[in-house]
Parts: structure tokens; sequence; C-alpha cells
């Protein structure tokens, strides 16, 4: 009798705690290689920005201060494989060279600032994708409104509210791709999409550079 005692406790399922018991050193486990996998994420894709950037505002200084033919042709044949170069360029030869460099400063405050929200912030703007769309439907409503008047004349106040609209559409897109970028948010993306995550975050800050300039800048005499 008491064999048969000891072979059914023997054949006994493990209880609940034992069962459980490498799980919460298993979680803390996953939870640093995801924190580790993130940072290394976040790592590459401002590594990769801030290359992206620099050449831009390399390109940008160069059409802005040496705009003499045939230099303006031989940069823009040298860069023309880049539409985003070449348009931020185009739209920079226009404006005068105080105007570029404020705007660039501008620029630059902004992307801090909204850099130093999203890491902060409680407010989660990844679940914000209605007022985004919103605000696009706005801007639509602005360029078609202008393509429309434009032949019979131009219109500054309509110029400057599509360019103001612009100026905050990609400015929470911006703080939308950041917060997308840190993962900690209700919407994230991949580490895998480095690529993405780069492209996201560089033509924010373009659109925001370019609208910038629109509303604030000044043509050159």
């Amino acid at each position: 009798m008491i064999a048969y005692q000891q072979v059914s406790n023997d054949n006994e399922p493990p209880s609940y705690q034992e069962a459980t018991a490498g799980y919460a050193e298993m979680e803390a486990q996953f939870a640093w290689d995801d924190k580790t996998i993130r940072r290394t994420f976040i790592r590459k894709v401002y590594a990769i920005l801030m290359v992206q950037l620099f050449v831009t505002v390399g390109v940008v200084g160069l059409f802005t201060f040496w705009r003499q033919f045939p230099w303006n042709i031989i940069l823009l044949v040298l860069f023309v494989s880049n539409i985003e170069n070449v348009y931020v360029c185009a739209s920079s030869s226009f404006y005068n060279t105080k105007s570029v460099v404020l705007c660039l400063g501008i620029t630059a405050l902004v992307c801090l600032s909204v850099t130093i929200f999203s890491f902060q912030s409680k407010i989660d703007v990844t679940s914000c994708q209605g007022v985004l769309f919103s605000l696009c439907m706005v801007m639509l409503i602005c360029a078609i409104a202008i393509s429309v008047v434009v032949p019979f004349g131009y219109v500054p106040w309509l110029h400057a509210t599509y360019a103001v609209i612009g100026a905050i559409l990609f400015t929470l897109f911006l703080a939308f791709d950041t917060q997308m970028l840190l993962g900690n948010k209700r919407y994230a993306i991949s580490p895998e999409e480095y690529i993405f995550a780069t492209l996201s975050l560089y033509l924010d800050i373009i659109y925001l550079f370019s609208f910038l300039l629109q509303l604030t800048g000044e043509g050159r005499e």
C-alpha cells in the first residue's frame, strides 16, 4: 500500500508554482533583449538619418551660396539621382540666404523639441491617425483651392494657410514616426524596418523645412 502511494506521487503533474518557477526570469530576459534590440535599432536609424541630413544641408548650402552658371547645372546633375535633394535645393534657390539659414535653424529646433517630447511624453501620438488624416484632407482642399486661384492671381493668405497647415501636419508626423520608432506606444515599427523608419523621419524633416521656408522665407532680389 505504501509502495503504491509512492508511485502515484511520482506520477503526479508538477504544481503551478513548480511549472512557472523560471517564467519570471525568462520574461525579464526577453524584455531586456527587446530593449537592447530597440536601442540598437534607434541608434542605427538616427545614424543613417544624420548622414542623410548632413548631405542634404551640404547640397542646400552649395545651391544657396554658389548658384552662378555653370555651377548650378553641374550641382543639379550631380544630385539629380536624389529627388528629395533636388526638390529642397530647387525650393531653397528661390529664397535668399538669410531665409534659408533661418528656416534650417527653426527646423532643427522643432525637430529637437519634438524628439524630446516623443521620448518623455506619455501622450500617444500613434493613436491619433484621425487627426492626421483630417489635416491631410484640409491640406488637399487648400491645394485644390490654390490650383484654381493661381491662374487669376497670387493670394498670400491662402498660401500662408497652406504652409501653416503643412508645417503643423509634418510636425505631428515627425512625432508620430518618432514614437513608432521608440516602440513604447500603441503602435510600433519593427526593428528590421530601419530603412523605412529612416526614410519616414527624413521626409518629415524635409517637408517641414519646405513649408517653413514657404511661410517665412523671403524671395531673392
